[in-house]
């Protein structure tokens, strides 16, 4: 491993100095001590060609030649808008989601020694070719005995390591960079890696993705909206995936969906509804919908069906959070911008002493500019993105889950304006968010809340219970007899504690907050 680590240092520097990236890092305001550092290394005392690249397409291409896992993480950097400029997340957007492939030998011998048995017994044909090639993973076509189409995913061999030395290297760089210079702290390195971290090895774990596509079939059966393939779940394994084989155009072959003759306007709304059906009716969206995993039915083009492969990163949202951005949504095409403020505030997003008037001030000065145009011409992502800059400067954490809502949106934005030039994405989500909303307040809706939270009484009351047991023992029972209450007074100000933050609201469905107020209320003042 020590080996492998030294060799892959060896690797990284090479490509560092190849294309010059040590002269980006040069270009950042460095203390000192470190600009006067990097005059002792050695390469940098020997004549070097100047590299007619941009610093974006320069370290594009060294993500390039590092392999595979360097190749994922510039994916995942150029989804980072908010952090990164322009002209570096444009070039990084351009990474190609394929690599060469994986020999068939060691595909198959993965393949037959986590299924435990040989692909022949296992299927009645097997591709050794592979379909399709990408960072993690490889996918090979096949045919079950039962007759079947499938194909079988299956992850690289040997990544772990590789990553694990990848990622010790990359953590390495971002604490240098966050020590070293003010502009570094302000993209926050180490945070990105981290991120970068949880999603390469959720994404190697191929039983998860299966669980992910299972749970996005279930919520859109028998939709006409969208088609997730079937997972085939007795031949799912951590690093083999087996799932129906689908047929359909990519969703960026404008030349056969004209030829076919879909409706182009309704398969761009149709995405964007799917967009905000997965993240508000379901709080459970598709967080990876690049053009390559999207493809379109080829069944009924006059009401197109969209078809989702490629579950491995999947975003959700707390009933908070869906409701805090449902209303600046709406309060945003409104041109409310105390109302986003305020609902800013009030989610924690921002700090809670930040200065509603300031903060509204800067949201005006961004968003005016942009409501200037036609609505068709507003971009709902590029809007979400400068209102999350404007925050960072309000000192907004960072929301990872709507960083991936934002990615998401700008892919669906992009693709729904690919198809159709001179869609309205705002006539086309303002129905769903105000419906949404109505629903939020209606009696159903509150009946269930009601109902969730009456479930949870008898939970409540045994935790009661318990803690009073616990206090009526021979030491605290000696102690009240001699006057001392103090532990049910704790008691008693602990369930006004947890009733407050359950929400106080004049509504029915927070009686179990008020009741505990009440009990809390009557251990604190009893005598």
């Amino acid at each position: 491993m020590k080996l492998l680590a030294v060799r892959r240092l060896f690797r990284i520097q090479r490509v560092v100095v190849r294309y010059q990236l040590d002269e980006m890092l040069l270009e950042l305001p460095l203390p000192i001590w470190l600009r006067a550092l990097s005059w002792l290394l050695p390469w940098r005392w020997l004549p070097r060609k100047p590299l007619d690249l941009s610093r974006g397409a320069r370290l594009r291409l060294a993500l390039e030649d590092l392999g595979p896992i360097f190749i994922k993480f510039g994916q995942l950097l150029s989804t980072r808008r908010d952090l990164l400029p322009p002209d570096i997340a444009d070039e990084l957007a351009r990474l190609q989601d394929q690599v060469p492939p994986f020999p068939e030998d060691q595909a198959i011998a993965l393949i037959e020694h986590q299924l435990g048995a040989p692909v022949n017994e296992v299927f009645a044909r097997f591709d050794s070719q592979p379909l399709a090639s990408a960072s993690v993973a490889q996918v090979h076509a096949a045919q079950l005995k039962s007759g079947e189409e499938v194909v079988v995913k299956v992850v690289r061999p040997g990544l772990k390591p590789i990553i694990r030395q990848d990622l010790a290297w990359l953590f390495l760089i971002a604490r240098i960079a966050e020590k070293a210079s003010a502009d570094a702290r302000r993209l926050r390195p180490v945070e990105v890696v981290s991120d970068y971290e949880k999603t390469i090895f959720d994404e190697l774990d191929l039983l998860r993705e299966a669980a992910n596509a299972s749970q996005l079939r279930r919520n859109f059966e028998g939709s006409p909206l969208l088609y997730v393939p079937q997972v085939y779940w007795d031949l799912c394994r951590h690093q083999v995936l087996v799932m129906e084989r689908i047929y359909g155009i990519p969703v960026t072959d404008l030349a056969t969906l004209a030829d076919q003759r879909t409706d182009m306007k309704l398969l761009a709304e149709r995405g964007v509804e799917i967009f905000f059906t997965q993240v508000f009716r379901d709080s459970f969206f598709h967080a990876d919908m690049h053009p390559g995993n999207i493809f379109v039915s080829t069944r009924t083009p006059w009401s197109p069906q969209y078809i989702a492969i490629d579950c491995g990163i999947i975003g959700s949202l707390t009933d908070e959070d869906q409701d805090y951005l449902a209303r600046n949504l709406i309060a945003f095409f409104k041109r409310d911008y105390r109302k986003v403020a305020q609902l800013h505030i009030d989610s924690g997003w921002v700090p809670a002493d930040t200065k509603v008037n300031e903060f509204e001030a800067a949201i005006r000065t961004v968003c005016e500019p942009i409501f200037e145009k036609p609505l068709k011409d507003i971009s709902f992502g590029q809007l979400l993105l400068r209102l999350f800059q404007t925050a960072r400067r309000f000192n907004m954490e960072v929301q990872p889950q709507l960083v991936l809502l934002q990615k998401t949106l700008l892919n669906i934005e992009g693709l729904g304006r690919q198809l159709y030039p001179d869609l309205d994405l705002w006539s086309t989500a303002q129905p769903f968010l105000e419906r949404w909303m109505r629903e939020r307040v209606s009696p159903l809706h509150l009946l269930r809340n009601l109902q969730q939270q009456a479930e949870q009484v008898p939970h409540l009351s045994q935790i009661a219970r318990d803690t009073l047991e616990r206090l009526q023992q021979p030491q605290q029972a000696e102690q009240s007899r001699s006057g001392d209450h103090w532990p049910l007074r704790l008691l008693g100000a602990a369930l006004i504690g947890a009733g407050a933050m359950q929400g106080l609201a004049p509504l029915l469905a927070t009686w179990p907050a008020w009741l505990m107020v009440g009990g809390g209320l009557y251990l604190v003042l009893r005598r």
